[in-house]
């Protein structure tokens, strides 16, 4: 067991996860004190890497914040791009008849008003029958010349909103390499931290992480928050099934499946794979998505912690969450409060609750492996 903190950086897989985003800050807050009776020296290393941790999870989720809005740039470019190519086709067709009407006009058009026409005519009655042709050709010229104009005036515009996204795409390149680089430096720390613990000191860190989980539990069932028993809706407990499916396999920063996950990629993909779409991030969801009282919680609820909406997990009731908890660590079911609690969102809160609801099953191993996740002020 006390080895685990010392497999929690598999440095080949981490390395491979990232290709960057923006300057980092250092976590901000208290740190946590130490349980009662813990060794002040293990307390001492626990804040120490939980700080290293902290560190590195910010700049995980910035990078996943970064790489989804590089998506979403991505994609509206190449819509750009099609209404572009539309836009330029409509100003040649428009240029090319203007051309025409230049042509028709150089080769016979007098450029005589209707009005004069009309008194210089030899036959009037003739001359009035010409000038409504005449009218209507003039009409159809201004309106050519109309389309021009606002040919050229919108793909003008669609040009300009095109180098914008294209500058903004240069800048969020930029940034993901600039968080590769944090990411590398902030994982150094944490190795070269678990390099210098003994096994004496990694086994008394898990005692006293798992202590401050049991603790933290026990003061949650008291309070009475997690007395109350709701099934979940029909989205909600398809959501369930598939979390408790993906447990076992790796955290990986910015992963959404099938083979692995970060904490709001494992939540997201679960409410899809319900046919429900949801924000991609932690910090999204807990902005976006309704916000229930925890003494409500229901199955398919996501439960948000750290004060900046930094990990969030997914609830399947009894008090239990599934979760992608950090690297190194698989999808597992944790406590609810193996994470400093900020609050719970509901993704279907316009759903009716199912009369009747039995929960997967669980794997023998679900509870194996780490709970704790990060504070980071980005996800």
């Amino acid at each position: 067991m006390a080895r685990r903190y010392a497999r929690i950086l598999c440095a080949a897989t981490l390395a491979a996860v990232f290709t960057a985003s923006p300057a980092i800050a250092e976590p901000a807050g208290p740190e946590p004190a130490p349980a009662a009776g813990a060794p002040q020296g293990v307390a001492g290393l626990l804040r120490q890497l939980q700080t290293l941790y902290q560190g590195a999870e910010e700049a995980g989720e910035l990078y996943t914040g970064t790489s989804e809005e590089l998506r979403k740039r991505t994609a509206e470019a190449a819509r750009l791009d099609g209404r572009l190519a539309g836009a330029r086709s409509a100003l040649d067709s428009g240029r090319r008849e203007a051309g025409r009407i230049a042509r028709d006009q150089y080769q016979g058009d007098t450029g005589f008003s209707v009005y004069l026409r009309l008194l210089l005519a030899a036959d009037p009655a003739q001359a009035l029958e010409q000038s409504h042709v005449i009218e209507r050709v003039q009409a159809g010229r201004a309106a050519a010349v109309d389309r021009l104009t606002g040919a050229e005036k919108h793909a003008e515009a669609l040009a300009a909103r095109s180098r914008a996204l294209r500058d903004r795409q240069k800048v969020l390149v930029a940034r993901q390499k600039k968080q590769h680089d944090t990411v590398r430096a902030r994982l150094k720390g944490i190795e070269a931290l678990l390099a210098s613990l003994s096994e004496e000191q990694l086994a008394a860190l898990e005692a006293l992480e798992r202590k401050n989980i049991d603790r933290a539990q026990d003061e949650l069932t008291a309070s009475g928050a997690l007395s109350s028993v709701r099934p979940p809706t029909r989205e909600g407990g398809e959501a369930v099934r598939y979390a408790v499916e993906q447990i076992g396999k790796p955290y990986v920063w910015g992963a959404e499946g099938p083979e692995s996950y970060d904490c709001s990629g494992l939540t997201s993909q679960a409410w899809a794979a319900a046919g429900r779409e949801i924000p991609r991030t932690s910090q999204e969801q807990w902005r976006q998505l309704p916000r229930v009282p925890v003494s409500s919680l229901r199955p398919g609820d996501l439960v948000v912690y750290f004060p900046k909406a930094t990990h969030v997990a997914l609830y399947i009731g009894d008090g239990l969450v599934v979760q992608a908890p950090r690297p190194g660590a698989t999808v597992k079911v944790s406590p609810l409060a193996s994470n400093p609690l900020l609050g719970a969102v509901r993704p279907d809160p316009d759903g009716s609750p199912l009369s009747a609801y039995t929960r997967p099953e669980l794997p023998d191993d679900a509870t194996a492996g780490a709970d704790t996740g990060y504070d980071a002020p980005e996800a």
